[in-house]
């Protein structure tokens, strides 16, 4: 507790009476009033007339009381008689008077009661009310911009100039989510705030429009904002600051936020005009005056754990910040920007221009998702926000495996691209600390990286590693599979290879088919060791033809194939005859590595088996472009044969930053944990809506990584495919990404970022519950 809080007065109503009748000769009763850091008391006299009396504790400055009261009569004189109260001078003639009481001395001032009703007393507010509160504070704007008292350049810590000083009171908030949450915006103030403070216009400002501290009063029977009080956080700051926190403040508890910022911002506007740069910053520091709010309150609540209610007042500012989290800033500017009378700023073309330009200057190989296209400006955890600020609960982005802009990934990457990025040729101490972190993942003997840009290229340098140490080149592959775009990984992925514009797998390349225990050849107990047997004609032939096996590339659980999970015994016995004939065994763990199963960390540990080489991709760096391969040291050994392997960006110190940035988030907030247990819960309610659906055929899966097959007959199991793209669109238009895939592309398969909760679970089967009742209708 700061000295400030033990230092404040302690007066009874007594004390306060005898020493306003012998300061002031005013001869009343006093009522002590609330306060924090200061005390308070109304003085009514044997009149009837009221006084606020302020009673400062003896660690304030005297020239902060003076700069304030200064700075009321300045406005009183200035905008409008009764802005502020008046300040009553003692006998002597004086503003502020010396009391003391045993200890300390202390300051105390007097002035007059301004009449009305506080903001906060008003359960609802008209729109005239709104206006009139921006209008009264663009006439305190438009007066103190010149105003000058050099006392008021001071630090406090409600300064939005002061924004990232809370940033050390962040791990006091005890909601990981809400930690997040704050970051997040606090980064956005490193990002578009900072760079643009040379260019912010700065004054004295009263730095604390809450709504206790505006006053309305009653004129011929309409109460109408004619007042405020409440000085004591002035600062000399940026002027917009000083709108951005009556913002805050007006749009908290408020159903529609943005059309009460509207309409303050067009009384606002009527009086003092923002330029440019204040406009730009506005959403920010509006952010940036809810984080400080919440901040403090966690800190005060660690130094005082029994007062609840601070818990119960930070509820409002958490509301909002969750509210401001899904929309796109440029989207709230142009808001600010007609409020204001302003042109908009363009911030984007739309989705038909967008499309066209695709056409025109983009290869044409490209797809888009979904039949009515998205454009999507921002993302945040499991959600992405499109360009009019609807949000769309992602349940496919399985790249962004944190969640979209991870405060903790995006900081890691910003501060180590300021300082150096380079390649693995020169030392540095990010590459070797992060590949002894992630090798330390795996069981041994897997413990040698390579770092990469890509699962794809992961997949290739495997596939090199393979072939340099057996010295042969037949690979055997599952039906189906995908490794990824590069021209040696398309002739190892059938996916590819025998898909429309393929040329057919080449000779070296040969398939087993996909172990699907549900629509495939087997499906009994033994199917894993029989879809593995199928291996064995294919060893036998290439040794009739004086041929070795390079290797075996599979995928731990089939993506594309269909969100299949192998059968029990099938990657034991496929290592058993892989190994027998020389071959190694490759581990595609591009898609759902790093605890999406959530019972292990690894998709190949399920059937408790080590590969040969490992690859990693997608979300080992939450969208950054990063992949690895894990291998053993025999097999980098081999690849060591002369011929040097450089990948010009792979390992670079902000790689690595942001590689170490994703372990930390899924071991700080415990994500593999949650995957498990969000994933069981995903699979029981899919299960409770399977047997209302005869449509739904199947739902498989483990952790946050599952499919739901959709079929038209259960004895044939014909592909419901068309029925399965309705489903995803439908879905979509109800603002929930699914998508496709699959031999036969009915298959809906869900791999969200693991920080998916219950609640986004429950909106995503309500809805399929919903959707798949209807079916028909959609598609007619």
């Amino acid at each position: 507790m700061s000295n400030s809080v033990l230092n404040a007065p302690h007066f009874n109503t007594t004390q306060i009476e005898k020493f306003v009748e012998k300061n002031y000769y005013i001869k009343g009763s006093a009522e002590i009033l609330c306060s924090d850091r200061d005390q308070n008391f109304s003085v009514t006299d044997n009149n009837g007339k009221k006084y606020i009396v302020k009673t400062s504790n003896s660690e304030e400055d005297i020239n902060i009381l003076n700069l304030q009261l200064e700075t009321m009569e300045y406005l009183n004189s200035s905008v409008q008689d009764g802005i502020c109260a008046e300040v009553i001078e003692s006998a002597s003639n004086e503003k502020i008077v010396v009391i003391a009481d045993e200890e300390h001395e202390y300051f105390l001032q007097v002035h007059s009661f301004i009449e009305g009703k506080f903001w906060s007393e008003f359960e609802t507010h008209t729109d005239e009310h709104f206006y009139q509160l921006g209008n009264l504070y663009g006439k305190i704007s438009k007066a103190l911009l010149n105003y000058t008292n050099h006392h008021s350049h001071r630090y406090i810590i409600w300064d939005l100039r002061n924004t990232l000083d809370i940033e050390k009171y962040l791990d006091e908030i005890d909601d990981s989510d809400k930690r997040k949450i704050a970051k997040h915006f606090l980064t956005q103030y490193k990002n578009y705030v900072v760079p643009l403070i040379p260019k912010l216009r700065t004054s004295v400002l009263q730095n604390d429009g809450n709504d206790n501290n505006i006053i309305l009063k009653d004129i011929d029977g309409k109460y109408k904002v004619s007042s405020i009080i409440d000085f004591g956080d002035m600062a000399n700051s940026f002027v917009v600051n000083e709108i951005a926190i009556v913002l805050a403040y007006a749009m908290m508890n408020s159903k529609y936020p943005f059309l009460v910022a509207t309409k303050i911002l067009e009384g606002y506007s009527k009086e003092f005009e923002l330029n440019n740069d204040e406009i730009e910053v506005l959403f920010y520091l509006i952010a940036a005056r809810l984080c400080i709010s919440v901040c403090m309150s966690a800190h005060q609540f660690r130094l005082n754990p029994e007062n609840e209610y601070l818990k119960i007042s930070e509820k409002p500012a958490w509301d909002l910040l969750n509210k401001l989290l899904q929309y796109d800033p440029q989207i709230i500017e142009n808001k600010f920007r007609t409020a204001l009378g302003l042109g908009l700023k363009n911030i984007g073309a739309d989705k038909d221009y967008i499309l066209s330009q695709r056409e025109k200057h983009l290869g044409k190989s490209l797809s888009v998702s979904y039949n009515e296209p998205l454009k999507i400006v921002k993302g945040f955890g499991q959600y992405l926000f499109d360009e009019e600020g609807n949000k769309f609960l992602d349940c496919v982005n399985n790249v962004c495996h944190v969640g979209h802009c991870h405060p903790h990934v995006v900081e890691a990457a910003q501060k180590q691209i300021s300082i150096l990025n380079t390649n693995t040729r020169y030392l540095h101490d990010h590459i070797i600390e992060y590949a002894k972190r992630l090798t330390d993942k795996f069981p041994d003997p897997l413990n040698v990286c390579f770092l990469v840009n890509s699962g794809s290229e992961a997949n290739e340098l495997a596939l090199r590693l393979a072939r340099t140490f057996t010295g042969q080149e037949d690979m055997v592959v599952l039906d189906h599979a995908y490794h990824g775009n590069t021209g040696k990984v398309v002739e190892v992925s059938p996916y590819k290879c025998e898909g429309p514009g393929g040329k057919g797998r080449p000779s070296y390349v040969h398939k087993i088919n996909i172990p699907d225990i549900y629509r495939g050849a087997y499906r009994d107990k033994n199917a894993g060791k029989k879809y593995a047997n199928e291996i064995k004609p294919i060893i036998d032939k290439l040794k009739n033809e004086n041929k070795g096996l390079a290797g075996f590339l599979f995928e731990s659980v089939l993506g594309v194939g269909g969100q299949v999970f192998l059968p029990e015994g099938f990657l034991q016995k496929s290592f058993e005859i892989v190994k027998e004939a020389g071959g190694v065994c490759i581990a595609d763990e591009v898609q759902i590595g790093f605890g999406r199963v959530g019972s292990h960390m690894w998709g190949f540990e399920l059937q408790d088996v080590v590969p040969d080489i490992v690859t990693l991709g997608k979300p080992i760096g939450n969208g950054h472009p990063l992949g690895a391969v894990i291998t053993t040291k025999e097999i980098a050994d081999a690849f060591n044969n002369g011929m040097e392997y450089f990948n010009t960006f792979g390992g670079n110190p902000v790689s690595c930053s942001i590689g170490n940035a994703v372990l930390d988030v899924i071991e700080n907030e415990k994500l593999q944990q949650n995957s498990l247990d969000v994933g069981q819960y995903f699979f029981d309610e899919l299960m409770k809506i399977k047997p209302k659906h005869k449509i739904i055929g199947d739902v498989r899966g483990q952790g946050l990584f599952l499919g739901i097959e959709l079929v038209r007959d259960h004895e044939t199991l014909e592909p419901a495919d068309t029925e399965a793209t309705a489903v995803v669109n439908e879905m979509k238009d109800r603002h929930v990404l699914l998508s496709t895939d699959g031999p036969y592309h009915n298959v809906i398969k869900i791999k969200p970022p693991i920080v998916f909760d219950k609640e986004n679970v429950d909106i995503v089967v309500g809805n399929l519950d919903e959707i798949l009742s209807k079916l028909g209708d959609i598609q007619k």
